[in-house]
């Protein structure tokens, strides 16, 4: 069911939405994209080490400060290579946030080293050519710590972004390279799996992964689907059944004529959502941008003020610089840069290792005020296949087995759920009935035939009503309130029996409601099954509201009516036919296995059809808003109180903040937005 237009443009689509997002990073952050931090920083560490053993502290000399003769020009040369090479990363960046007019974190930190290392290369000329005895002071050593500082905590980023990423990477890697194509003399090839086109047959032997989307046109096997839809439980998979690619063969060899591959198959699908959800930019994340965007003109415009009153009222142009580079230096709020992307990514890989695919990043934010969950009730709140119940005989004339045999004879020809029960329930019994002549389809009404020279119908309880055929009324309602569907067996115009046939509830139907009820979100039942069945389905798992024989457009209407009462509606629907309300709906969410997950119209998706899922989602939702918000105060909220501890507030009691405690502080607050990141979890 994939939608091929859909993969025609979906190329340009995904490069135009990569591009600006490249653009977006650029000035954001601009993440890993400018060499290996891993490498910058592991070649900057001697330099920086030789500067924190052979330079003074400002001006403080700490018991292990060693020197030689001519060891201060060492130390010149390694804060220079640190500066070009370690703070590259750092000034590139601060280009382009300026030529976008977008002064952000790099623009920042740039500011801070560049002041550092500028002034102190002044500092350290003037020391040495003039003879007075004042020394101006450097900050050689708060540069070499501060860029070291800055490297290790982009390259703690980089990791935890890389883990999502690698979410796609395995994902990547379930595709075999190769794959046995049987040729129609019946010789086979290995071919590339690039080669393989649709309708092809391929022979997947044991223990092999699937190499593309298809059915099976002969053996016997279970798959193994976990990885690519979060089932952990084998399948069986037999002539006819659809396997998806990725998936790994059990026991048995099959051939698979081949219906979708690489671009058009379900793991594609997969990946192409889950990485256009990671670059996806929710608002929150924008929220960070302005923050740093903030940030960065407070801390210029405290710096400035600190250096005017430090060198109106205080020391002179020394210690006013001074304050003006740490004020400068503490404000880069790294962690800030982090807070959301890093939550963001973590949330999408958890969600797609749990089976939840999230295409619409705001939907994170909006699932925390929903209201209403419409929910359709088969495939849905129930399996979706029928199993008999109940069947009997109303005369003398037949016994129970018999009534049953001949609505299987009946229904031998139709695909009908409803016939598939009966037929399964005669299999089981291994009950044997004759064969129908003249079967023909009354739509609305049911099947009639000729069997055994007698003219039968397979009808429902309205035919009766109408016709005034009578039939026990309490018996009807008993079955039909706990669920059943029920078909009666009328033979020349006499009912004979009847067979009711029920559709499992899933297991975990009854403990989703309880949990909706729990969140205060109200579940609301939408099906398109009549209503005494309606009832007993919704009245089993407590469900107060239920809407029954409902047509698809009639779903997309409840749907509004709930919104224009000003509620917030999430809908659950599992296919074609719920595509108007997940779209009209403020979450739509799909559930369905296989490549119809492909619903174009719906925010998420639940690969394995498991109602539970739902939850999963409103707690990965709640917890992912929850961390974003935290990271955003770890990530900014220091530097209300750092910003002006650094410029001097506290300097008439005698206390001063070095730049170095502010570049120590804010990488502690860099690495705890990133271990908070990894941390989300969904329980």
């Amino acid at each position: 069911m994939v939608h091929e237009h859909d993969h025609q443009h979906n190329p340009d689509d995904h490069d135009n939405s990569h591009h600006h997002h490249h653009e977006h990073n650029e000035h954001n952050e601009g993440h890993g994209h400018h060499g290996d931090f891993k490498k910058i920083f592991l070649i900057s560490l001697p330099f920086a080490l030789f500067i924190i053993v052979f330079w003074p502290m400002m001006g403080i000399e700490f018991p292990f400060t060693l020197s030689f003769q001519g060891s201060n020009w060492l130390v010149l040369a390694a804060a220079t290579f640190l500066y070009f090479y370690g703070g590259k990363p750092f000034l590139t960046h601060a280009v382009h946030e300026l030529k976008n007019k977008q002064p952000a974190m790099m623009t920042l930190v740039s500011l801070g080293i560049s002041v550092a290392y500028f002034y102190s290369l002044y500092a350290f000329f003037i020391n040495y050519f003039s003879s007075s005895q004042e020394e101006l002071m450097d900050f050689f050593w708060e540069l070499a710590t501060l860029i070291i500082i800055m490297l290790l905590g982009h390259w703690i980023e980089n990791n935890a972004v890389g883990e999502a990423n690698n979410a796609l990477k395995k994902m990547a890697e379930l595709l075999p390279k190769e794959a046995t194509r049987v040729n129609k003399d019946g010789s086979t090839e290995v071919v590339q799996l690039t080669d393989i086109t649709e309708d092809d047959v391929i022979r997947v032997s044991a223990g092999d992964h699937i190499p593309a989307d298809g059915v099976i046109i002969s053996g016997h096997t279970s798959v193994d689907e976990s990885l690519v839809t979060g089932e952990s439980k084998q399948v069986d998979k037999s002539v006819d059944d659809q396997v998806i690619g990725g998936s790994v063969n059990g026991s048995g060899t099959i051939k698979v004529k081949v219906t979708a591959t690489g671009k058009s198959g379900y793991l594609s699908q997969v990946m192409d959502l889950v990485s256009e959800a990671q670059r996806d930019q929710s608002r929150a994340e924008l929220l960070s941008d302005k923050v740093a965007g903030w940030l960065f003109y407070f801390a210029l415009i405290a710096g400035i003020i600190s250096f005017i009153i430090w060198y109106l009222f205080f020391t002179g142009i020394n210690d006013a610089l001074i304050r003006f580079v740490s004020v400068l230096v503490i404000a880069c709020p790294h962690a800030l840069g982090l807070a959301i992307p890093l939550v963001t990514a973590r949330s999408t890989s958890l969600g797609a290792q749990n089976g939840l695919i999230i295409k619409n990043r705001e939907v994170m934010e909006i699932a925390q005020h929903i209201d209403i969950l419409l929910m359709d009730k088969t495939g849905t709140l129930t399996e979706g296949n029928f199993a008999v119940n109940h069947f009997q005989s109303f005369t003398d004339r037949f016994s129970n087995d018999e009534v049953l045999g001949l609505m299987a004879s009946i229904e031998e020809s139709s695909t009908h759920p409803l016939a598939l029960g009966i037929l399964n329930k005669v299999k089981e019994l291994s009950i044997s009935y004759p064969k129908a002549d003249e079967v023909n389809n009354l739509p609305g009404i049911g099947l009639e035939a000729v069997v055994d020279g007698y003219h039968m119908k397979i009808t429902n309880a309205s035919y009766l009503d109408k016709h005034n055929i009578p039939y026990e009324k309490r018996l009807f309602d008993e079955l039909a309130s706990e669920g059943n569907s029920i078909s009666f067996l009328i033979i020349d115009g006499e009912n004979v029996g009847l067979v009711a046939q029920g559709d499992q509830i899933k297991p975990n139907s009854k403990q989703l409601i309880d949990e909706l009820k729990a969140r205060n979100i109200e579940p609301v039942m939408v099906t398109g099954d009549n209503r005494q069945v309606a009832e007993g389905v919704a009245k089993e798992l407590g469900i107060k509201t239920s809407h029954s024989e409902k047509m698809p457009e009639d779903k997309e209407q409840i749907v509004r009516e709930y919104q224009d009462q000003g509620k917030k509606v999430m809908m659950v629907g599992d296919g074609i036919n719920d595509a108007p309300s997940l779209v009209r709906s403020d979450i739509g969410i799909a559930i369905g296995a296989g490549t119809d997950v492909a619903i174009e119209s719906a925010d998420v998706i639940l690969v394995k059809s498991d109602p539970a899922d739902i939850m999963h989602f409103l707690t990965l939702s709640e917890n992912t808003m929850r961390k974003q918000i935290q990271n955003l105060w770890w990530g900014a909220g220091y530097n209300i109180i750092a910003i002006p501890l650094a410029a001097g507030v506290l300097a008439p009691w005698g206390v001063l903040f070095p730049p170095t405690i502010a570049g120590i502080i804010m990488s502690i607050s860099t690495i705890i937005v990133a271990l908070n990141a990894i941390n989300l979890k969904l329980d």
